[in-house]
């Protein structure tokens, strides 16, 4: 979502970075190519003045003129300003004093809330929680059946009473249900509007009166920009809001919601959407966002990712295999699918400080379809190709190629390419003993 706003800024400050001392009228450029990046970001104009002013305070209040790295105390300033306006650090769910946790699900028609309403219950269950998913929603066609779907997808209770019953009749319902059956938390659904409406927000006035939410939970969509913005005030002014779900933030849209949104309602945001499967998404920390914009990366949100997809037991075993030179293709492949499932591959290189920006100015493609290519090549094989890859020859490459659709260069050149690998680890197994490490791992998908 950031990679305009990202690469201009990374453009900006290495002007900054090339010229050593700074002038005052250098810090006064810089400000006006950020304050034209953020602008062009769709970030609100009321913040932009306000960053910019304080960074630029900070800049020549902070010796960055006489800095023997002004680019990079610049770089810091901004860091922290952009973690300010965000929010300054992840804020959790609130937690009552006596249970249940009820959570309201609210926000307009297209916005994901159903979609988010049984992401945040997959989240809360990988907690160890028990939750309930309340289909509140009687005004849209199959917004009831979408939840069950859900449900069912995910293996996770809802409760309904069709589309007769009164909305506020339902939670209070729901919430004697969930108490019965010892669910915790319990998350509502309500319906989403076209627009602000005067009687549907006066229902959700109504539910809230009724069940007393600890969080009522605004899910907005972030390619909307500066709407978004002010669906949030809207919202808020009437229910006072919580918290913030922003939706698509995996998108291509410019960003100016996610940069806005915290300081014009005051409403912290408290878990982004990054994709369309029901575990993508995840809680909200600002350092981490502003790291990826600023083309720091996000190393922890990485290794976090790869830890909720393999054991314990899994990396020990394959830490074992690597150390003993016995890594295979199965375990390739097995590695590929884990990754997969981490989230899309474009995502995942932003992840790693400065390798999405490398990849853009080279105007490299990274795809999932670099996936498909070496999953395709792989199936192709016999079992015995792939604990053997280093015995697969010119006849085999070619019975290989034809059956995944591929050029023979393809196979050939994957097949090289694993091999460098399997060098680098058995290296890696080595210097390990040794207690050193290596650097890098060559294996490139594309």
């Amino acid at each position: 979502m950031f990679e305009t706003l990202s690469d201009r800024l990374n453009d900006t400050f290495g002007k900054l970075g090339r010229k050593g001392r700074l002038t005052e009228a250098d810090v006064d450029a810089a400000m006006r190519d950020v304050r034209r990046a953020l602008l062009e970001a769709d970030v609100n104009f009321k913040v932009v003045k306000l960053f910019v002013a304080a960074v630029k305070e900070r800049a020549l209040g902070q010796d960055v003129l006489g800095s023997l790295t002004p680019a990079q105390t610049a770089i810091a300033i901004v860091n922290e300003e952009l973690i300010r306006i965000l929010g300054e650090e992840q804020v959790p769910l609130n937690t009552p004093s006596r249970p249940p946790q009820i959570i309201m699900m609210v926000g307009l028609q297209g916005s994901g809330k159903t979609t988010h309403t049984g992401k945040l219950a997959l989240h809360l269950r990988k907690q160890g929680r028990n939750p309930l998913m309340v289909a509140a929603d009687v005004y849209r066609p199959a917004a009831v059946n979408q939840l069950q779907a859900l449900g069912r997808q995910i293996d996770m209770p809802v409760y309904q009473e069709g589309t007769d019953q009164s909305p506020v009749k339902i939670a209070e319902n729901a919430i004697r249900f969930a108490q019965e059956r010892g669910h915790n938390p319990i998350i509502i659904d309500t319906a989403g509007r076209l627009q602000i409406d005067e009687r549907l927000m006066q229902e959700l006035v109504d539910i809230r009166n009724a069940v007393s939410p600890s969080e009522i939970l605004l899910v907005a969509d972030a390619m909307t920009g500066q709407e978004a913005v002010g669906v949030a005030e809207a919202f808020n002014d009437t229910l006072d809001v919580t918290g913030l779900i922003l939706t698509k933030m995996d998108g291509d849209a410019r960003g100016g919601a996610a940069l806005s949104i915290r300081t014009v309602t005051g409403v912290p945001i408290k878990f982004i959407g990054t994709g369309e499967k029901l575990d993508a998404m995840e809680p909200f920390y600002p350092d981490r966002l502003s790291g990826r914009i600023l083309g720091m990366g996000d190393v922890l949100s990485l290794v976090e990712r790869a830890q909720e997809q393999t054991t314990e037991e899994d990396a020990e075993r394959l830490q074992d295999r690597m150390m003993k030179g016995q890594f295979d293709l199965e375990d390739f492949l097995d590695q590929l699918q884990k990754i997969k499932q981490m989230g899309p591959l474009s995502q995942l290189m932003d992840m790693i400080p400065g390798v999405g920006k490398q990849l853009r100015d080279a105007k490299a493609e990274v795809s999932d379809d670099d996936y498909k290519r070496v999953e395709a090549i792989i199936h192709s094989m016999t079992p015995w190709e792939r604990r053997h890859p280093e015995r697969i020859n010119n006849p085999r490459r070619r019975r290989i190629a034809r059956g995944a659709g591929r050029e023979r260069q393809e196979v050939n050149q994957m097949l090289s390419q694993f091999k460098e690998m399997q060098k680098m680890m058995g290296q890696f197994g080595q210097m390990a003993k040794k207690g050193k490490m290596p650097k890098n791992l060559p294996f490139d998908l594309g």
